[in-house]
């Protein structure tokens, strides 16, 4: 099985490219999971799913990056979580995004307003980023999914 190709590290994430080459069909029961009392749920592991074909929806824009320090953890994304970033979607006002600014990249909620965009960190220790444009900005991509180890 290919492994996920490292691109580069920055203070906040680590990126990866991602392959979906691969097809790995898992046991899926698909009339839910109950939290509750358990169910038979044996009688519908017959259905499978592929993750690639569930979790990424643009294959030649999408990539992985993990998560570095503790800004989003109120948005329930913490240190070592792995991200699935889209680049071929249209930032939408309190999406959560991947942006470059000032020469450093961020995972944080976008709040869109007329002529300022405000990179809001989830979590109360860290100030609001007022973005002008003056200042050198890209909103590199949407995460879409994050993956977590419990």
């Amino acid at each position: 099985m290919p492994k996920i190709k490292k691109l580069y590290t920055t203070k906040n994430l680590e990126f990866y490219s991602i392959s979906t080459e691969t097809k790995l069909e898992l046991p899926f029961v698909d009339s839910g999971i109950s939290a509750g009392f358990p169910s038979p749920a044996d009688d519908f592991l017959d259905l499978s799913i592929d993750l690639n074909k569930e979790l990424i929806k643009n294959p030649s824009s999408t990539f992985y990056g993990r998560v570095r320090g503790d800004s989003m953890i109120n948005a329930g994304l913490n240190e070592g979580d792995l991200l699935i970033i889209d680049k071929s979607l249209e930032p939408v006002d309190n999406k959560i995004a991947v942006c470059f600014i000032e020469g450093e990249f961020t995972v944080k909620r976008i709040k869109i307003e007329k002529d300022i965009v405000w990179l809001v960190a989830e979590n109360k220790k860290y100030a609001p980023i007022k973005v002008t444009k003056e200042n050198d900005f890209l909103i590199w991509g949407v995460v879409t999914n994050v993956i977590k180890t419990l």
